[in-house]
């Protein structure tokens, strides 16, 4: 994802504090489309109380409708991504919220600077990985060939696995991943999430049946308690997403924590998004 063009730096990044209330109460401004996008999704500026930075608008009346998700949803959906991620302690995803602009209500997100050659998954020959990386599965490359498509084994890219099950993600696409200088991994794009049917599409299927980390356990159990009833992450979910798709989210936390493995393909729905990148 690329941004129309350049702002001066921004003054706030994704781990400041302020940087949701800035989302929320700055002046927006459109600087251009990113075209790439599906749905409508426009690059911005927001300036707040002398601070600046550059994020995402994807207003509600720029969604395309689809089947599987009532209209006008997508935008509440990446909020509730955002919440669900903040209350892993993980943040993996960049600070979002739910707020008016100039094309109707929509989300903002803050805007993420990619780190350059920071490579996550490749196509190699052969039908095993190497050390240090996972399999995805057999890829097409043309001619009558194929490449086995590969991870990292990263532990970043692991706590993304966990946060997709968990918000039943329908679409993790090797570009919704962005590794920063820093060192740091955010994942974007997540209009398509936390329907109560089984719709888990995703490119991290390299640790599926694999034990979950103690980490990974000890947040699921934290999630497990803010999600029942009059939980504290509940409540913030409750004006982006149903009753019954918190309930299924709670569902999926407990059923990972009694089977205490990484969820594999159900086999009812392609388990890799198309296209993969």
């Amino acid at each position: 994802m690329s941004a129309p063009e350049r702002i001066p730096p921004r003054s706030v990044n994704a781990a400041d504090p302020a940087a949701a209330v800035l989302l929320a109460e700055g002046e927006l401004t459109v600087r251009g489309r990113i075209r790439e996008a599906s749905n409508a999704a426009l690059y911005c500026t927001v300036t707040h109380e002398g601070r600046e930075a550059a994020c995402v608008y994807k207003p509600v009346a720029g969604e395309r409708p689809l089947w599987d998700f009532p209209d006008g949803t997508l935008a509440g959906r990446e909020v509730a991504a955002y919440e669900v991620s903040r209350a892993t302690g993980w943040n993996l995803v960049p600070p979002t919220v739910l707020r008016d602009g100039p094309y109707g209500e929509g989300m903002c997100q803050l805007w993420i600077e990619t780190a350059p050659g920071a490579e996550l998954l490749a196509l190699v020959d052969g039908e095993e990985p190497e050390p240090g990386w996972k399999a995805i599965g057999l890829a097409e490359v043309g001619e009558g060939r194929t490449a086995l498509l590969v991870h990292a084994d990263d532990p970043r890219l692991r706590r993304l696995a966990v946060l997709d099950a968990v918000i039943n993600n329908a679409d993790r696409k090797g570009g919704h991943l962005l590794p920063t200088a820093d060192g740091l991994l955010y994942g974007i794009d997540h209009g398509v999430t936390f329907n109560v049917e089984d719709k888990l599409r995703t490119l991290l299927w390299g640790w599926a049946g694999e034990p979950l980390t103690e980490e990974a356990v000890e947040v699921l159990e934290g999630l497990g308690a803010a999600l029942t009833d009059g939980g504290a992450l509940a409540d913030r979910l409750a004006p982006l997403i149903t009753r019954a798709e918190i309930d299924a989210t709670h569902a999926r936390v407990e059923a990972m924590l009694t089977s205490g493995v990484h969820p594999v393909p159900g086999g009812e729905w392609p388990a890799i998004p198309w296209p993969p990148v």
